[in-house]
């Protein structure tokens, strides 16, 4: 458990905005207001509303208890670590790994590594787990940030929500003559209107999507591209790809079913990562290449085979 207490040298309009910006908090908003609802804060020793004001020279405590543990099991599954400190982690995820536990995957999934992994877990909104800030399809491999801790999640976040931090993916990708040089994809992505477990270009309940794209190289019938994503929907990438008629390469969803290249489920990898650190505010980046059968695949292309 922590106890912290803060004395505001001017009034403040609102009691979960003025915590807010405790940095030395490191609490997101909505979590404040959880334990501001919780009773675990107190203005002058008085329980409050978040939408309360605080007079200068009020006392405010506030109890952030200890996270209770979570109850999925901590599992020893192999990970690529690119990165970790005491506030994050960037891991390269292997294909087929699933990113989150859900109906169907309770156990094998990276949140199951990490709780075996990370020793030094602070918790998220009050639970002893590892933040997943962006999630990846199962057979997407690359870069993810985790973090270890709520100041790091909510900074995170926030880089994602407003575009300050850099995904760029490789895909390879069916079709090249008319595939222009480069581009800009803006169509909101949603639920599909008939088959509930795909995603699509929906105008009418979809969320605002943008992808930028640009060839890399190109071949005979495939091309490979690098995309940019600006915002972040299920599945965006594939979905906008097959939206203008070049699906990713062994996409069984929004592809054609069969394998291509000899490459299992899909070539599409998220090689490169950029962010603020959550604590120091330094600009991180880290770059990973394909898995080999992705490399080999465009080796394979390169020789016109």
């Amino acid at each position: 458990m922590r106890e912290l207490a803060f004395t505001p040298e001017t009034g403040e309009a609102r009691l979960d905005a003025y915590l807010a910006a405790r940095t030395e908090l490191g609490l997101s908003r909505s979590r404040i207001k959880s334990l501001i609802n919780q009773g675990h804060v107190t203005v002058n020793g008085l329980v409050q509303k978040a939408s309360q004001g605080v007079a200068a020279g009020a006392l405010v405590r506030v109890v952030v208890p200890e996270p209770t543990p979570m109850t999925i099991e901590a599992e020893d599954i192999p990970l690529d670590v690119v990165y970790e400190d005491e506030d994050l982690l960037v891991i390269n995820k292997q294909r087929g790994l699933v990113v989150h536990p859900a109906a169907g995957n309770w156990n094998g999934t990276l949140v199951n590594a990490l709780l075996e992994h990370v020793e030094d877990l602070e918790g998220i909104g009050g639970e002893l787990r590892p933040g997943i800030v962006h999630r990846l399809d199962k057979d997407t491999t690359g870069l993810l940030m985790v973090a270890k801790n709520e100041r790091a999640m909510a900074s995170l976040s926030e880089q994602i929500k407003e575009h300050a931090a850099r995904r760029v993916y490789w895909a390879l990708v069916h079709g090249n003559d008319k595939l222009p040089e480069t581009g800009r994809i803006e169509a909101p992505v949603g639920r599909h209107p008939s088959d509930r477990k795909r995603m699509a270009v929906n105008s009418k309940n979809g969320r605002e999507a943008t992808t930028h794209f640009k060839v890399l190289e190109r071949f005979k019938s495939y091309a490979l591209v690098e995309c940019r994503l600006e915002t972040g929907r299920t599945h965006q990438i594939r979905v906008h790809m097959a939206y203008i008629g070049h699906p990713v390469v062994s996409d069984p969803v929004y592809g054609t079913r069969q394998a291509h290249l000899g490459l299992p489920p899909q070539a599409l990898h998220a090689r490169q990562l950029g962010f603020h650190h959550p604590r120091t505010g330094e600009w991180m980046e880290f770059t990973v290449e394909p898995p080999d059968d992705m490399l080999q695949a465009i080796l394979q292309l390169r020789r016109g085979e």
